[in-house]
């Protein structure tokens, strides 16, 4: 991007704030992988004749891919776009004409791939965003070599549009940050992207309640919506499944080390870890390259390589030109072996809440690359590779270092339940970062950014605030419902489980305005019921509002006994809220609790 440009694109935000304008990114700079289209721009993919190839991209773009778009909207200023193992084929940041994209601060290893410039830029501070893409790991294994945030959604949450694909079934457009708010802000508007309302001011775009599509799905070009029933909130004490020490087998032995203080770090803020068998996951793995998947690739770009451009890598186009001799029936099969390991990752994780696996195995230098480009590469996609194709979503955070150099960690979680997957990687950097994990700042600004601090990599903050509630990552998922909560099922009282089974969100501790009374209900267990009297005849009652999906608030209602009620409550400050209430009858013949001012007081006092 031409520094002028990018200046008058600065102007253009300062003088919409200046009128007024609600711009969450404003003052924020991106990075674009050079296979994402940014209009006026070239996309080259890596590969510059690919530009001006009529098998190609000729000439600039001419609109700019809506995921970008909705962050240019949001006050995000384009610096330029970034380099890429060439058609995003490869995991090393080496494969490319413009020459290897070096580690930013250990100029012997490698970035990683393939949106190895975008990583870069971000962890060098030219950038605050960089937005990569993630088909087999290239916007995770890159993060974990920088100690940056690298957030892969859900295949088909985030549009497609505008980007040169790769396997078009499980490309994801992903970002790079140096704190989890800010990725996750990013990520919230490239979900919103193309939705009816988008824009600057859009929550997170519409479709928060409609079918999953599943893996795949983008290459009839449908697009993915949050289920009506989505969790979105971690459970106090999370099921974390960790791989066997088998499992590990591939990790370096520092690399091993590190992934073992990783685990104790998820058991000190407050997880139970739980050793899973993920051979299946690692086999399913193997299928992206070493199988009939790969014929993906060359419907991709095969037509422009199978040309014999002289700028073309000869490890990417040998592995994309292969995908020409893959038989139909055999893409068939391997597309239903995926199907089985879908099923068979889901028996796997049944019971737990997320997986917490090694982003990749070790860190190689560029000349190791260069000498065995396709071994290593295949090694550092161990833990990635099969992330899309069986369906999951991924946080990649800092895990301290190894090796002389960071050391990350991925959180995955079922499709569509990102936000868990968030919320654990929220915990995990509780205290690592300078805005911690709710991007407030000031109150870290001493510890490191890239979140080592001690001999383990870790500072001994333990994932919780002062009032014993985990920390948790802004909200991704949008169009929840507020339900005030004022009994049994407040936080650490008996029905807090049922909360916690719908994936329900603690959002604040709250009281109502004076328009109740509090009665003790003569349930098991026990409950109270909140009476509205009218303004000036109750008392303020104390309760906790929490955030919960439209679709797990009416299968919360369906369970609901008598003679608890759901309906509209006035809280202190004039809003109203979903909230808990009871029959007139029960409230008439409860006991009258209300000078206590909450239930848990009531308890406090033997009532």
């Amino acid at each position: 991007m031409p520094e002028a440009d990018a200046l008058a694109a600065a102007d253009v935000v300062d003088a919409r704030v200046a009128a007024g304008a609600d711009l969450p990114l404003a003052g924020r700079t991106l990075a674009v992988k050079d296979n994402v289209d940014v209009a006026g721009l070239p996309t080259t993919a890596g590969c510059p004749s690919y530009a001006t190839h009529p098998a190609g991209r000729p000439g600039p773009a001419a609109r700019t891919a809506p995921a970008v778009q909705a962050l240019v909207d949001a006050g995000a200023v384009v610096l330029g776009k970034t380099n890429l193992d060439q058609f995003a084929t490869g995991l090393v940041g080496t494969r490319s004409p413009y020459g290897a994209v070096r580690h930013a601060t250990l100029p012997e290893r490698v970035s990683g791939g393939s949106s190895s410039g975008s990583a870069v830029a971000v962890a060098l501070g030219v950038a605050d965003v960089g937005i990569g893409t993630d088909t087999a790991g290239s916007g995770r294994v890159p993060a974990a070599f920088h100690g940056l945030v690298g957030i892969k959604t859900t295949v088909g949450l985030v549009p497609t549009d505008g980007v040169v694909p790769a396997c078009a079934s499980y490309d994801v457009v992903t970002t790079f940050t140096r704190d989890l708010a800010t990725g996750v802000l990013a990520t919230r508007l490239m979900v919103a992207a193309g939705e009816p309302g988008a824009g600057a001011a859009a929550d997170a775009g519409a479709g928060e309640a409609g079918p999953g599509t599943g893996a795949g799905a983008q290459a009839a070009g449908v697009r993915r919506r949050w289920p009506a029933d989505v969790r979105v909130g971690l459970r106090d004490v999370p099921v974390v499944a960790v791989p066997r020490a088998e499992d590990l087998a591939p990790l370096s032995d520092a690399w091993r080390s590190a992934f073992a203080a990783a685990v104790a770090r998820v058991r000190a803020v407050g997880a139970r870890t739980v050793e899973v068998d993920v051979s299946g996951m690692l086999d399913a793995a193997r299928l992206l390259y070493d199988g009939a998947i790969v014929a993906e690739r060359y419907a991709a770009v095969g037509d422009f390589l199978a040309t014999g451009p002289a700028d073309a890598d000869p490890t990417v186009a040998s592995i994309i030109l292969a995908g020409a001799q893959v038989p139909a029936a055999a893409y068939v099969r391997d597309r239903l072996r995926l199907d089985a390991a879908r099923a068979e990752a889901a028996r796997t994780l049944d019971g737990c809440d997320v997986l917490l696996l090694p982003t990749t195995t070790e860190h190689p230098t560029i000349a190791a690359v260069q000498a065995d480009p396709v071994g290593i590469n295949r090694r550092l996609g161990t833990y990635t590779n099969f992330v899309n194709m069986l369906d999951l979503a991924a946080v990649a955070v800092p895990a301290g270092e190894a090796d002389g150099g960071p050391f990350g960690v991925t959180v995955l979680a079922r499709a569509c339940e990102d936000q868990l997957a968030l919320d654990l990687a929220a915990r995990l950097l509780d205290g690592v970062g300078p805005d911690g994990p709710d991007g407030a700042g000031g109150e870290r600004g001493e510890d490191r950014a890239d979140g080592r601090d001690g001999a383990d990599g870790w500072d001994g903050a333990d994932g919780w605030d002062g009032a014993g509630v985990p920390a948790a990552a802004p909200l991704l998922v949008p169009g929840t419902v507020e339900l005030l909560v004022v009994g049994a099922h407040l936080r650490g009282q008996p029905l807090q489980g049922q909360l916690a089974d719908l994936g329900a969100r603690f959002d604040r501790a709250v009281t109502t305005s004076d328009a109740y009374r509090l009665v003790a209900l003569g349930t098991v267990p026990r409950k109270p019921g909140l009476v509205r009297v009218g303004p000036g005849s109750g008392a303020p009652i104390a309760g906790e509002v929490w955030r919960v999906s439209p679709g797990a608030l009416g299968t919360f209602l369906a369970a609901l006994p008598a003679p608890m009620t759901l309906g509209r409550v006035e809280l202190a400050d004039g809003t109203w809220v979903v909230g808990f209430g009871c029959t007139a009858e029960a409230g008439e013949s409860g006991t009258d609790i209300t000078d206590a001012g909450g239930w848990l007081a009531a308890l406090a006092q033997g009532r």
